[in-house]
């Protein structure tokens, strides 16, 4: 804690409150109650685990002990005192006096709920606090005292503040973080058959294509899907990500690293799943292994560790909230980035498991890189990635256009889902006009597509749709594009 007061008339800081105090504790508060709600529910069966990729692992979370001192933070068991959560006391005793800063008068129970640690936790930093005058007693809730900041407690926390304005659940150390991905690893996973034919139920897909997925899917490495628009990329590489969900793992809320807090948990990206009982250490969330899709938006800015310097705290990559899951990269070689630049950016994580992230101060850090990553493109390979980074893409399934007899079932199900019946002379026809007439490839999304058209006109037109002759070649001619003979 900084030596210099602040002055509670600093108006640079004062502008920030009442932006925090209404959304300042974010996301991670509002994953609290989810999860509080869903606490009493049963835990989702995890898949299996692989029995034979212990060894490395084992040893890395070894060094991460010895590095911690042997006070890594484990999810399962909650601690019960300020030595036991890993990190150095003075970053937990500035994160409680800032949430008595804007929270007011609070109970130890209030305080424990709002930095998701125990109630002896949150009852000892209160003696703490009481003990150097920064808050007194205001009276007692449920044999709990109730404080509130004195005016040094209101200075020492708006001082906290001027230097990070985090105030939501209490971080854990980068050590405990890198032992439980390693250990979560999507490597470990073993991926059966009937977990994939499960997950990819509602596609209609090849057999030989399924097991390449499945084969893909057990390598824990990077996937590169490839092959014409519209054939099913994306629902493919989004449905892989189906099948490691049911498989549940840890994600912290927060991590610190050297008094730096980077926030992890992203309630838009990672979905709780319920849990038996309360014991656990609620400074993680137990979650479905993540799903990170990125497309064009993508640039090379956004790999690494993002600083607000309106907050003064960090926010994990898109990478770091995919560790244990899936990070899909769609339409690659659109990106903002160059291929080139990304795969460069990519060779050490993809080989080694490890990915470096830059602070502020210039200082790197190392974290594990311990997911799926699913490249998908309609573009050719070769004009993408070098022959030296296609071996680093370990399976490599192209997507092909339908066959007639795929089109048909993909139509069927899809008008099957719209409540309409399907005239099959008409959809033989619509396959002539579109093979025939057209000369096009059948494509599993122009199914879906051309009932959209059909439905849209029928919306238009006040009336009930229907898939027939002249229904479908309306919509194929407001679909396809067609040049002037």
């Amino acid at each position: 804690m900084g030596t210099n007061p602040v002055k509670s008339r600093d108006t640079a800081i004062e502008s920030r409150l009442g932006f925090i105090r209404s959304d300042g504790r974010g996301a991670v508060e509002s994953a609290t109650a989810s999860v509080n709600e869903r606490l009493a529910q049963p835990v989702q069966r995890p898949l299996a685990k692989r029995e034979d990729a212990s060894e490395k692992d084992t040893s890395v979370e070894m060094q991460a002990e010895a590095a911690s001192g042997g006070g890594l933070a484990v999810p399962e068991n909650r601690p019960r005192s300020t030595a036991e959560l890993g990190i150095r006391r003075s970053i937990v005793e500035d994160l409680a006096l800032k949430t008595l800063y804007l929270g007011g008068t609070m109970s130890a129970r209030e305080l424990a709920r709002q930095m998701r640690l125990s109630v002896n936790v949150a009852d000892e930093l209160m003696g703490r606090m009481r003990s150097a005058q920064l808050c007194q007693v205001m009276g007692m809730t449920a044999n709990l005292p109730t404080v509130a900041l004195t005016d040094q407690g209101r200075k020492r926390g708006l001082e906290a503040l001027s230097q990070s304005q985090y105030a939501g659940a209490a971080p854990i150390s980068l050590e405990s973080y890198v032992a439980v991905v390693r250990k979560q690893s999507v490597r470990k996973m073993v991926v059966r058959k009937a977990d994939v034919e499960r997950a990819f139920g509602d596609l209609i897909i090849d057999p030989k294509l399924l097991g390449q997925i499945g084969t893909g899917l057990n390598s824990g490495a990077t996937i590169f899907v490839h092959g014409p628009a519209g054939v099913g990329k994306t629902a493919i590489a989004e449905t892989m990500s189906r099948v490691l969900a049911e498989d549940d793992v840890w994600i912290p809320c927060a991590v610190e690293v050297d008094g730096q807090i980077i926030a992890v948990y992203d309630p838009m990206i990672h979905k709780c799943v319920p849990m038996e009982t309360e014991t656990h250490d609620e400074r993680w969330v137990r979650c479905q292994r993540p799903s990170v899709l990125v497309g064009g938006e993508l640039t090379i800015e956004m790999l690494d560790l993002q600083f607000n310097t309106s907050t003064k705290y960090y926010t994990g990559p898109v990478q770091m909230k995919a560790n244990n899951g899936v990070l899909i990269l769609d339409d690659f070689g659109r990106q903002r980035v160059r291929p080139e630049d990304l795969l460069n950016r990519w060779v050490v994580p993809l080989d080694r498991g490890i990915d470096f992230l830059t602070m502020a101060g210039g200082r790197k850090i190392e974290i594990p890189f311990e997911m799926l990553v699913v490249f998908s493109t309609n573009l050719d390979p070769a004009d993408l990635v070098d022959a030296a980074f296609l071996r680093r893409m370990q399976t490599k399934i192209r997507v092909d256009t339908a066959t007639d007899d795929q089109f048909r079932q993909i139509f069927r199900r899809v008008a099957s889902k719209r409540g309409l019946s399907v005239d099959e002379g008409a959809l033989n026809d619509l396959i002539e006009t579109i093979r025939v007439g057209l000369r096009q490839e059948l494509r599993a999304c122009q199914p879906r597509d051309l009932v959209n058209q059909v439905c849209w006109a029928a919306q238009y037109e006040d009336r009930r749709p229907i898939l027939d002759r002249a229904s479908l070649l309306v919509a194929v001619e407001a679909y396809f594009l067609t040049t002037k003979a």
